[in-house]
């Protein structure tokens, strides 16, 4: 499984988000620092999900990086995260 399916099934498993956009961000970063050359390194996320309403700012992302795990988020270079 890609990796962009693999976040998007982990996210939806443990937040079920309302929105979710996952976004391969890899290319813009070809040759810099972090890219392993897998194409896989550096991603953006846009989510909107109940679960995380009432959170604080660095609770929402915590939660995000638990749903993910360890597996997905040790592969992972760079992660933007905008909620919404």
């Amino acid at each position: 499984m890609a990796l962009d399916d693999e976040i998007q099934a982990a996210l939806v498993r443990e937040l079920s988000p309302e929105h979710l956009e996952v976004i391969n961000e890899s290319h813009l970063h070809a040759g810099h620092s972090g890219d392993d050359g897998s194409g896989e390194s550096h991603w953006q996320l846009v989510i909107g999900a109940s679960a995380l309403d009432g959170k604080s700012r660095i609770a929402k992302h915590r939660a995000i990086h638990d749903a993910l795990g360890k597996d997905i988020m040790g592969r992972l270079h760079a992660l933007a995260i905008t909620i919404r």
